[in-house]
């Protein structure tokens, strides 16, 4: 049964309705326009891995980038652009807004969210870290600007486990948010005290272990992908567990003809870019649970369309505020995290 709180099953069914789809015509005539838009307003557009392909490609396409939510506020950051169009989620506009305070920050919706921002609200995480506050605070980078502000360390799945050990080294207890499956793997990696937050993530929740298998033995020479999101069964089933840029890289790196991928399809832009001679296969999920509307796709994620970046271009709507008394707050586990990044050599530091 999913532990994923109901106000954030009802949410997700309330943004899992299908978007009109649009004739190849149209979709060329909403790129052009977005271009010449993005052209006019000094605009650059940056877009999640788990976007459509349609709106990965544009933004490749004029001069943005595709990546995870780090990257892409990374790169809104050093861009010389003064408004960032964030296609993603709520908390990955927030994140650009805290690296570039300065910049206008625009999404396609705001409604866009996330299991994991809706699962840990601020006043309840607050009071839970009063009650521990012997412990440091660590938080996945998939929370809101106030979580960030509230935390000590800020870190992504590519370099969860190295800062997790690297505290654990001096002797500090862990509190750890919101991820619980992303959270109970590195503390078996890891072995360290880490006391957990009870969330996850409505796609990743999804992906069934017996399912897994009964797949891989039709596709017995596939290699199996999995994002640490994943429920520990589905986990221990994997060849390569990564985060989302490492997942990609792995359809690279690995002989395999065939890769079996437990994370968002919306992926598959990407590992299609990176490898287009091998086959990739969605691993099998819950299929008709209580989230089956957002099986192996996340639809908050769907929400950003072609004609919502237009109108957010144009209408300057859905700009993401942040408050500046957070901003202060907020970048300072994120610097962290970037500092202890690079002293570590660990390169990209990707996420979700």
């Amino acid at each position: 049964m999913s532990q994923i709180p109901e106000r954030v099953l009802v949410q997700a069914h309330l943004a899992a309705r299908e978007p009109v789809p649009l004739s190849a015509e149209e979709t060329e005539d909403y790129k052009r326009r977005i271009a010449a838009a993005l052209k006019a307003r000094n605009a650059v557009l940056v877009a999640h891995y788990y976007t459509d392909p349609v709106v990965q490609a544009l933004a490749e396409e004029t001069g943005g980038c595709v990546s995870d939510s780090l990257e892409m506020a990374r790169f809104g950051r050093d861009h010389p652009a003064t408004t960032l169009v964030v296609a993603g989620v709520r908390f990955m506009g927030e994140t650009s807004k805290i690296l570039s305070p300065e910049k206008r920050v625009l999404m396609p919706t705001l409604e866009a969210t996330c299991s994991l921002d809706i699962g840990c609200p601020i006043d309840e995480f607050s009071s839970f870290c009063d009650q521990h506050p012997e412990r440091t605070v660590v938080v996945y980078a998939n929370t809101s600007a106030a979580v960030k502000a509230r935390a000590d360390w800020v870190v992504t799945s590519s370099c969860a486990l190295q800062i997790v050990e690297h505290l654990m080294d001096r002797g500090e207890k862990i509190l750890w948010a919101p991820d619980q499956h992303l959270g109970n793997y590195i503390q078996t990696q890891t072995g360290a005290d880490m006391l957990m937050w009870q969330g996850s993530c409505i796609v990743h929740e999804e992906f069934k272990a017996q399912s897994l298998i009964d797949l891989k033995a039709v596709y017995p020479e596939a290699a199996v992908l999995v994002h640490p999101e994943s429920p520990a069964a589905v986990i221990e089933l994997a060849d390569v567990v990564g985060s989302t840029s490492q997942l990609i890289k792995a359809t690279e790196t690995l002989p395999n003809p065939t890769f079996i991928v437990a994370t968002d399809r919306g992926i598959f832009y990407k590992m299609q870019q990176a490898a287009p001679d091998r086959q990739l296969i969605e691993a099998p999920t819950a299929g008709n649970g209580a989230t089956c509307r957002s099986c192996a796709h996340c639809p908050w994620m769907a929400m950003n369309t072609l004609p919502r970046v237009l109108s957010s271009l144009e209408q300057g709507t859905d700009e993401i505020e942040v408050d500046s008394g957070l901003i202060p707050q907020a970048v300072r586990p994120l610097e962290r995290m970037l500092d202890f990044t690079r002293q570590a050599n660990l390169g990209a530091v990707g996420n979700a």
